[in-house]
């Protein structure tokens, strides 16, 4: 041990291993930022792509939701199988290429249907990304470190939705034209290169080559990141199970799935908490936190600059959760996260109430970053990381594709509903709805949710494929 610390120190082995880790997170996790600024992005450029481009009420309900259907979630439903075939390194150079696409498109769009094209488009990519970028990471950071490495994709989803409130408040206040959608929109362009570009440096991950036979290439991997010792012992590990994924990939997913039940089991998990994700509700403040806020009675650019608040308490929620996650178990995580969700849930429909003022404005935008906090910090972090740890090799790609298809559901669903329920209901009794549907939320990770803390990949599948090695042999 003292030797490797010294020649870490010194420039030597794990100083390389380090390095090579810090720069595959900052590459991939790119797509987490295009998906964080696409997402969030829109609720700035709504306030001046209407007029300027003359859309009516459904045309600009459409350019919001084709993002996210049919787009996010086709992108999501055949990303993992495209992965399972061509690799999930070439698939994020793929989603670099669409990203890039899209952002011009978006930026450029003459009018109507092609600025719908366009969204589509993007919303493909982030789909694809949402899906594959954890899915990568996972596969290629050391079981130690795998929870702090595929977290920093929840960070960088956050953080490109801060970045695009930031962006539209100062191009709101700095471009005076109605145009200026566009450069908001536009920006997307440059992270979207540095993805495409970034990819091409890095390998395929080892999971995946070692399931296509190719076991030099696989341990040529994984030495970039871990000893000669962990590394053999880990392909070991790869090898033995990927014998047997390799046998089962070869039939077709609904066979696989038919003759291992306790597959099907953990595909109904990650599909159940895809969709708890979502469901708390997190999208309607982040795709109509401004609105929301301008209706209290604050003005335009006062409601986009206080946005900036919502995005600041997601990026620092969200280190706070991958902090905790160093030594909290996931489902601790996700039990409190959905607890405190439906407590602020609950006061946020209650500050509703209050008398119209400028001070009740400011009292829901703090009832709402209580609800972000929760979210982000306990919710996010946990889910995105359960997600990209319990599915096994042989349906990995497919399960995380089909999970995240109907997280992207479920978000459009509530996304295109919220506007009608809020005026139906009101803020508060759809608030008090979002609360309810938390509780039960609540229950199917207390009654469903296993604990994924403290294995590698492959021994986490080897407690997961019988029945004693279920949610109760690995809860803790």
């Amino acid at each position: 041990m003292t030797t490797t610390s010294a020649r870490g120190a010194s420039g030597g082995p794990a100083t390389s291993h380090g390095a090579f880790l810090v720069r595959l997170t900052a590459i991939a996790t790119l797509g987490g930022l295009l998906f964080g600024y696409d997402t969030g992005v829109i609720a700035g450029a709504l306030l001046t792509m209407p007029d300027d481009l003359g859309l009516t009420t459904v045309q600009t309900a459409t350019v919001v939701t084709v993002l996210l259907l049919p787009g996010a979630a086709l992108g999501a439903l055949s990303a993992g199988r495209v992965a399972d075939r061509i690799g999930r390194r070439t698939t994020l150079l793929v989603c670099g290429a669409i990203f890039l696409v899209g952002a011009l498109g978006c930026a450029l769009a003459p009018g109507f249907a092609v600025l719908v094209a366009s969204r589509f488009v993007v919303g493909l990519g982030v789909g694809a990304a949402a899906v594959i970028c954890p899915v990568y990471l996972a596969e290629m950071a050391p079981a130690e470190k795998r929870a702090r490495i595929v977290t920093i994709n929840e960070l960088m989803i956050v953080t490109g939705q801060l970045l695009a409130f930031a962006i539209n408040a100062g191009i709101g206040a700095l471009v005076d034209h109605p145009g200026n959608w566009r450069v908001m929109l536009g920006v997307a362009a440059v992270p979207a290169v540095g993805l495409l570009l970034g990819m091409a440096a890095l390998p395929e991950s080892p999971r995946w080559l070692a399931l296509r036979g190719r076991t030099e290439d696989a341990r040529a991997v994984l030495l970039r990141s871990r000893s000669a010792a962990e590394a053999e012992r880990e392909l070991g590990e790869i090898s033995h199970l990927a014998t047997e994924d390799r046998a089962a990939a070869r039939t077709s997913i609904r066979s696989v799935l038919c003759q291992n039940p306790w597959m099907r089991r953990l595909v109904w998990i990650g599909v159940g908490l895809a969709a708890v994700q979502q469901a708390t509700g997190i999208n309607t403040v982040n795709y109509y936190g401004t609105q929301i806020l301008a209706n209290t009675g604050l003005g335009d650019q006062v409601a986009l600059v206080s946005t900036i608040a919502i995005g600041v308490t997601s990026v620092t929620m969200t280190l706070l959760g991958i902090w905790l996650l160093g030594f909290v178990s996931r489902r601790r995580m996700l039990l409190t996260g959905f607890a405190g969700v439906v407590g602020s849930q609950v006061a946020l429909a209650l500050v509703f109430l209050l008398p119209q003022s400028t001070g009740r404005s400011f009292v829901i935008l703090g009832a709402m970053l209580v609800f972000v906090a929760f979210v982000q910090c306990f919710v996010g972090t946990g889910v995105w990381l359960m997600l990209s740890e319990i599915f096994p090799l042989a349906i990995r790609g497919f399960a995380m594709g089909l999970s995240v298809f109907v997280l992207w559901v479920v978000n459009g669903g509530i996304s295109f509903a919220f506007e009608p329920t809020t005026e139906a209901l009101g803020s508060t009794t759809t608030f008090l709805l979002f609360a309810a549907v938390n509780v039960v939320s609540l229950l199917f990770v207390l009654r469903c949710a296993p604990e994924t803390r403290g294995h590698t990949l492959e021994s986490l599948e080897e407690h997961l494929r019988t029945p004693v090695g279920g949610v109760r042999a690995v809860s803790r």
